[in-house]
Parts: C-alpha cells; sequence; structure tokens
C-alpha cells in the first residue's frame, strides 16, 4: 500500500499532510506531519494539486478556505472533532449584543461556520501571542473552555469570556491518572496540552501545544516524560528521541476519530478521489477572513 500510495502522489501531483494524532504508519508517508498551526501554513503554501489531510474534518474545511482552488480530500469524511461544534446555535450573536469592545476568538479546532462568525483564530501555539496582540478588552474564546481559561491566566488585563465546549480526549486526563504514574516515574517531567483541564495544569511542568511538547522533549536533558495529550504524539516523540522513555496517564488517551485515517483510506482515496471537501465561495471568503488574521498576527 506504502509503495502504491508514493506511485499514485507522484502522477497526481498529490501532497500529503498528516497531524500528529495521525497513527504512525499514516504519518510515516506524509510530506507534512505537525499540529494544526503547521499544517495551516503549509496548507496556504504547497504547490500541489490535491491535498490529502489526515486529520478530521474541520482541519480539511482550512486546508479548502486557505485552497480553494486545489482539490482536497480526507480519508474518512467521518472523521470529526466533536469540540468542533461545541457552541449553542446564536451563542456568538448574545455575545455581541451583550458586550461592547467584543473580540470573538475561534480556536482552530472548529467548522467553518463558526470560523465565519469570528473575528480571528488562533492554535494552541499561538492563542495567548494572539489575543495579546487584539485591541478589544472583551474576549469571547470559542470553542474550548479549558484552552480558553488558560488563555486567561496567561492575559489577565483582558475580560476573556469562557464557552462550555471541550476536547473529549484531554478533558478525561485527570490529576488522579497523572500523580499515579508519577508513581511509578518520580523522575518524570509532565507535559501537559492546554486542551486539559485546569487540575491536571497545575501539576505540570510544562504546557503548550503539541508541537511545543516534543521540541520541549527534544531539547531537555530529562530522559523520563509524562505526556498529557493523544497517544499519536509518541511516533515523533519516539522517534526524535530513542534514547528517552514516554509514559501516558492511563486509560491512555486515544481521538478514534484520528485512527479512521489508514494507509487504505489514504490509497481509496487517492485512487478514487473521493470525500472531497466541498465549500461555497460565501463561506469561503468570511472564514478566511479569521485564518489570515491568525497568520498575520502570528507572523
Amino acid at each position: 500500500m506504502k509503495t502504491e500510495i508514493l506511485k499514485l502522489k507522484k502522477e497526481k501531483n498529490a501532497v500529503i499532510l498528516a497531524h500528529y494524532y495521525a497513527p504512525a504508519d499514516v504519518q510515516e508517508i506524509a510530506d507534512y506531519v505537525g499540529d494544526s498551526f503547521y499544517l495551516a501554513k503549509i496548507a496556504k503554501s504547497v504547490e500541489a494539486d490535491i491535498i490529502v489531510f489526515c486529520g478530521v474534518r474541520f482541519m480539511g474545511e482550512s486546508a479548502k478556505i486557505l485552497n480553494f482552488n486545489k482539490k482536497v480530500l480526507v480519508p474518512d469524511l467521518t472523521a470529526d472533532c466533536p469540540m468542533a461544534h461545541m457552541v449553542a446555535e446564536g451563542k456568538i450573536a448574545e455575545m455581541r449584543r451583550r458586550y461592547d469592545d467584543l473580540a470573538v476568538v475561534c480556536y482552530i479546532n472548529s467548522t467553518a461556520e463558526l470560523k465565519c462568525q469570528s473575528d480571528v483564530c488562533v492554535t494552541s501555539s499561538n492563542a495567548v501571542k494572539i489575543v495579546k496582540a487584539l485591541e478589544n478588552k472583551n474576549i469571547f474564546f470559542i470553542p474550548d473552555k479549558n484552552l480558553g481559561s488558560f488563555v486567561a491566566r496567561q492575559v489577565p488585563e483582558k475580560n476573556i469570556i469562557l464557552n462550555d465546549g471541550f476536547c473529549p480526549i484531554h478533558a478525561k486526563i485527570t490529576a488522579e491518572q497523572v500523580l499515579k504514574e508519577k508513581e511509578k516515574h518520580p523522575d518524570a517531567k509532565v507535559l501537559t496540552h492546554p486542551e486539559c483541564e485546569k487540575e491536571v495544569l497545575e501539576i505540570s511542568d510544562f504546557i503548550g501545544s503539541t508541537a511545543e511538547i516534543i521540541d520541549y522533549a527534544k531539547d531537555s536533558r530529562e530522559k523520563e516524560f509524562i505526556i498529557c495529550t493523544e497517544e499519536g504524539v509518541s511516533c515523533r516523540l519516539m522517534g526524535d528521541n530513542p534514547h528517552k522513555k514516554f509514559f501516558f496517564p492511563e486509560p491512555c488517551p486515544c481521538c478514534v476519530d484520528m485512527k479512521l485515517n489508514s494507509l487504505k483510506t489514504v490509497l481509496d482515496v487517492l485512487q478514487n478521489e473521493e470525500n472531497e471537501i466541498i465549500i461555497d465561495e460565501k463561506t469561503r471568503s468570511r472564514a478566511m477572513l479569521p485564518l489570515d488574521k491568525m497568520l498575520e498576527l502570528a507572523r
């Protein structure tokens, strides 16, 4: 399958993007592997006729918005992110009526429709920087309350209004689970994604995006780490650090939607060119504004 994928990719001038949470064998055949922010930038700059995005649906949507004239395919259209939908209908309009000088800050882990209603997008790696850069005093942060709460603690000068959304995978990681791992590995540093609950962040040695966790582990002199994010990142962590040890809270955090990406589904989508992300021009032009603003402010 890998040989056939590489052959078709060359024939069709296709590029394969994979998120760190995709299965290891999918990451191995990808041209680019990264977190949401990195892949958003790459999607805008790649020279290809077809983009195969191995992640979840909102990522394919973002790639299509940034590359409207390219064909964007996803290996499985049912691979979704529950958090991407977690803003109640009418909530954004209500917040705009209630607060003057409001910026709606939308985590990139969201649907195209939510992006259309927002002023700027952010990722976990640039959210603090972008919120600090905004002139607005009032910030409605959607959809993730945990990342929003983390940003609020870093930017106390802003009035950050939180939404009720959350990542089911990160929210299931508890402080008790982390402390149990710490008992088994007392020398291990705890590296945590800001989508986790506050009590997990409070017992962590480092908090950062998936890419920042990877960089921290690589640069650190420490040899053991407890990783509080989705287990797919272990592929890169172990590849970069063969002499270091990585442990995950139990049960191991695993996103079943990300695991719907496979060599078979990648091969199928390259052969048939099905599962294309379709976005109308009106949605694209509206959703493009907060994505462009993100890329501009994070530059």
